[in-house]
């Protein structure tokens, strides 16, 4: 049964003294992490307490190791408790330690962090890219369609018919290639060339030059 996480915000790790005791409590000793999840499993937030202050410094060095940035590496930190405690009651210990299975979860939770931040960086430069291409394309094909229409109707009679219809729907009907894709449902790649093949014969056509 899914629990709701502990409402105490998770904060920065605390450090703890070498026989795995918190600072001002010499006469508390912690549980094995194998029995703190157990607890939590069973929805006990002190038990989650004590499990974060015990791993929360391991957990955090390897994210950010992975990650890089501070904040961030926070930011995921409190994800990947938030997943422990939702998923307390998967853990089993004849699979392998509570230590590992909590590390799984971090490792994996900071490399999906990097990879969606690297895909969205590429597909925000391939977006830019793509939008640049195609204005720079309607920058040096301005000056064909200023023409009069008396000579471009003649020299479209000249295109075939898939050129022709790329043309008139991305020229005359305003539709970025990507519409002009879509409409005519072909790749983007296929109405690029379609406009730009057709382009070159209305230049030759109307002895437009480059």
């Amino acid at each position: 049964m899914a629990l709701d996480p502990p409402e105490e915000e998770v904060t920065r790790p605390r450090s703890r003294e070498p026989d795995g005791r918190a600072h001002g409590d010499p006469e508390v000793t912690v549980p094995p992490l194998s029995e703190l999840l157990g607890r939590v499993a069973r929805g006990d937030q002190d038990a989650f307490s004590d499990l974060y202050d015990e791993t929360s410094s391991l957990l955090f060095a390897l994210i950010k190791r992975v990650v890089r940035d501070v904040s961030i590496s926070e930011e995921v930190l409190q994800e990947v408790f938030v997943e422990i405690w939702k998923q307390a009651t998967r853990f089993d210990s004849r699979r392998g330690s509570a230590h590992g299975w909590m590390c799984t979860i971090a490792h994996r939770r900071a490399v999906d962090t990097v990879r969606s931040s690297d895909a969205a960086r590429r597909r925000d430069s391939e977006e830019g890219i793509r939008a640049l291409e195609e204005e720079v394309v309607d920058v040096q094909e301005e000056g064909v369609l200023r023409i009069e229409s008396q000579r471009v109707a003649t020299a479209m009679r000249g295109l075939t018919s898939p050129q022709s219809e790329a043309i008139r729907l991305a020229y005359f009907g305003g539709y970025s290639h990507r519409e002009v894709a879509a409409l005519l449902d072909i790749p983007v790649g296929t109405a690029k060339t379609r406009i730009r093949d057709g382009m070159i014969v209305l230049r030759e056509s109307l002895g437009v030059t480059s």
